[in-house]
């Protein structure tokens, strides 16, 4: 008997999907040890290669072609009837209760998603390291279905062509085929274990480094006439070494894991030796085959829909916070509309006569939900955009007014008494703009930046290339502003929480007639540590690099004053050390030192308030109530004490130490808006006017410079 017929139904691999989407609910809902419990996505892939390539093999031998119209009709009446309904429900949950901003973005993925295109979107959104922090869409669970759809766009019709000398002679085989397949997964493989490592939103969102983990399932679908025939013993072994690598690697694997790359292997390779041993079965097959993980099994697609929306979107409607037990309530609604989407939508749809003999109405109804819930995305952003997006003047939003109209800013500040730790008071007039701004509830209709612009309003630094992404560890060339023949130099080193402040910078320079250098690099402050780069997926030998660079620079320069600053993130040293805080210290003192020895003065802005929302984002979804994006700097700064401590170091060592929090909070509280001012760009970087507006408060902090 040819085993395709034995694979029309496999109570075994329905298990499989149950302990599949087990593992990703359970991972997205935070529940139970399960951290790596997205690499049910990848046992899902490997299911997917091996039941589509047994499909395809089965009409092969059987009548000598493949229909490719009939195949993407298949997937369209499977698939996009419930995706529709999701991708629907979403966009107008989304419209009901996102911010303006988040629905705009929302929009953009539904879109995505609808033509199977979201994981490049998002692949290139997370190289972005300052989107890095922005909210989840509600719809990046569908990049796993964009990744096997574009996979199924080739495969098809590689088949065809890797068996068509073979037909011609009245025989099909697949020899050539497997030889075809296996070199694609090798190479898959290869470049999966590649990009993890150089860039890692690619690797794990890419086609072409997924595409091994289908292809291992199609190879054992290939091998399946023989696998049939394994002993017994074997069989038993290969199931349950199977099912224990994909369990090993939900318990063990974390967000900290270079994932794909090689570490995919186990439930990959976990997943293939459970769908191989099944092919002669086992105890561990009978185990999966109990009836509630077959009726799971067939609910896997449905909750896998339905569960992260609910995750991400309930949460905001109903003011929230995120808890295993709130999660374990969604994720068991997703499961209640799994099983009416399966009854009312999928199975009807699926079944429907009319369509499944007519392929070409299949393909076109298909089409047509596709480019539906596109227009219906586009045609709600355009027409029904969300309420409350800023627009009037009200009382209590003042407009702008240059600095003379009001006197004029302060350009005074009190400094810190020797050892009385970092401080910055404002004079009267910047507190009255403060407590101004933890009055207004509405925002200007001058705001500046624009809600639409805030998250672009980035300083220059980083379109003209003067800021370096996490991949760059070469110093740009040039990267000088200001003044350029001033003999009185000022350098801006650090991360991009140093690179907030250039603006501010760039303003005393046209006035002092300085020349200013930037040495910014994403994710790499001062410090002379060495970290895990979780964009990276590794140690972050680039920021190494380049901190050793930059000194030297600064070395060569012998600025009048160099200016430090940093965000205090939790990131540990490597290699692990017993006091984490101390090597941060001693990495900290390390700079300073060096930089002393280069520079006349050196000067610390220590870090700003850290922001539990995204500033932009809740004041476009308060835009009538801003007090509620008031911001308390309690559990608001980054590790704390580290950051006092690194300020009492500097100020012992003689470095001026500058704490921004007072020219943008008062009384512990910090208002998203001050005068028609923007603070925040997003939940951790000031905006560009708002850097601007503080220079004088700046200028007044720093030692004098002389010619």
């Amino acid at each position: 008997m040819h085993p395709a017929n034995r694979l029309e139904y496999r109570g075994d691999i329905e298990g499989m999907r149950a302990i599949a989407v087990l593992l990703v609910v359970i991972g997205h809902a935070s529940i139970g040890w399960f951290s790596g419990g997205y690499a049910g996505v990848d046992v899902f892939f490997v299911i997917s290669g091996f039941l589509i390539t047994s499909l395809l093999t089965k009409e092969l031998s059987s009548t000598g072609k493949i229909s490719i119209r009939q195949f993407y009709a298949r997937r369209a009446l499977r698939l996009l009837p419930a995706s529709t309904v999701v991708l629907l429900a979403t966009l107008v949950a989304s419209w009901s209760w996102l911010s303006p901003l988040r629905f705009a973005d929302t929009v953009q993925d539904i879109v995505a998603s609808a033509f199977y295109f979201i994981n490049f979107r998002l692949a290139e959104i997370g190289t972005d390291y300052l989107a890095s922090d922005d909210p989840p869409s509600p719809v990046q669970h569908f990049w796993s279905l964009a990744v096997e759809e574009q996979f199924y766009v080739f495969w098809p019709v590689l088949i065809l062509l890797a068996t068509l000398w073979s037909r011609r002679r009245g025989h099909v085989r697949f020899g050539p085929l497997a030889v075809i397949l296996g070199t694609l997964t090798v190479g898959s493989l290869a470049l999966s274990w590649l990009v993890t490592h150089q860039n890692a939103p690619w690797a794990y969102f890419g086609t072409h480094t997924r595409a091994w983990e289908l292809g291992l399932g199609a190879l054992v679908a290939l091998g399946a006439p023989k696998l049939v025939r394994l002993p017994r013993v074997a069989a038993e072994l290969a199931a349950w070494v199977g099912l224990g690598a994909i369990i090993t690697s939900a318990l063990m694997y974390d967000e900290f894991t270079a994932f794909p790359g090689i570490a995919a292997l186990l439930p990959v390779g976990g997943a293939a030796l459970l769908i191989a041993a099944g092919c002669r079965s086992s105890s561990a097959g009978r185990v999966l085959s109990i009836p509630p993980l077959r009726v799971l099994g067939k609910l896997s697609y449905g909750w896998y829909l339905w569960h992260w929306p609910l995750l991400i979107v309930v949460p905001a409607a109903f003011d929230l916070s995120p808890s295993p037990v709130v999660n374990l309530v969604l994720v068991g609604i997703a499961l209640v509309l799994a099983q009416i989407s399966l009854v009312a939508v999928e199975n009807p749809i699926r079944h429907l006569a009319t369509l499944r003999r007519r392929p070409g109405r299949g393909i076109g109804l298909g089409l047509s939900l596709s480019s539906s819930t596109a227009a219906v995305a586009l045609g709600m952003a355009i027409l029904l955009p969300p309420g409350g997006m800023p627009g009037l003047l009200t009382a209590d939003a003042p407009r702008f007014m240059p600095p003379e109209a009001m006197g004029g800013l302060p350009t005074i500040i009190s400094l810190p008494e020797p050892g009385a730790g970092p401080a910055a008071k404002p004079m009267p007039s910047m507190v009255s703009l403060i407590e101004q701004g933890l009055k207004t509830q509405n925002l200007p209709s001058n705001l500046d930046p624009p809600i639409a612009k805030a998250a672009k309003d980035m300083p220059i630094l980083y379109s003209n290339g003067c800021h370096l992404g996490l991949n760059s560890s070469s110093l740009p060339n040039g990267c000088f502003f200001g003044d350029l023949p001033s003999p009185t130099t000022v350098v801006l080193f650090g991360d991009s929480h140093a690179a907030q402040w250039f603006p501010t910078l760039l303003v005393l320079a046209a006035q002092q007639e300085w020349r200013l250098v930037s040495l910014t690099k994403s994710s790499c402050g001062p410090a002379d540590v060495a970290v895990f780069e979780k964009g990276l997926n590794r140690v972050y030998t680039e920021c190494q690099q380049w901190r050793a660079k930059a000194l030297a620079r600064i070395a060569e320069l012998r600025p009048a004053l160099v200016l430090v600053s940093a965000l205090f993130d939790s990131r540990n040293p490597v290699p692990a050390t017993s006091d984490p805080g101390a090597a941060w210290v001693e990495g900290w003192k390390r700079s300073f030192v060096s930089l002393q020895g280069s520079a006349e003065h050196v000067a610390m802005m220590v870090d700003t308030p850290y922001r539990s929302t995204n500033g932009p984002d809740c004041a476009a979804g308060n835009p009538t109530r801003l007090t509620a994006c008031i911001q308390s700097t309690s559990g608001a700064l980054w590790e704390p004490v580290r950051r006092a401590n690194v300020a009492k170091l500097a100020e012992s060592l003689g470095v001026v130490v500058i704490d921004p929090i007072p020219w943008m909070c008062l009384n512990s509280k910090c208002p998203i808006v001050i005068r028609n001012v923007l603070v925040y760009r997003d939940n951790h970087h000031i905006s560009q006017p708002f850097a601007r507006l503080v220079a004088p408060m700046l200028e007044a902090s720093l030692p004098s410079l002389a010619p």
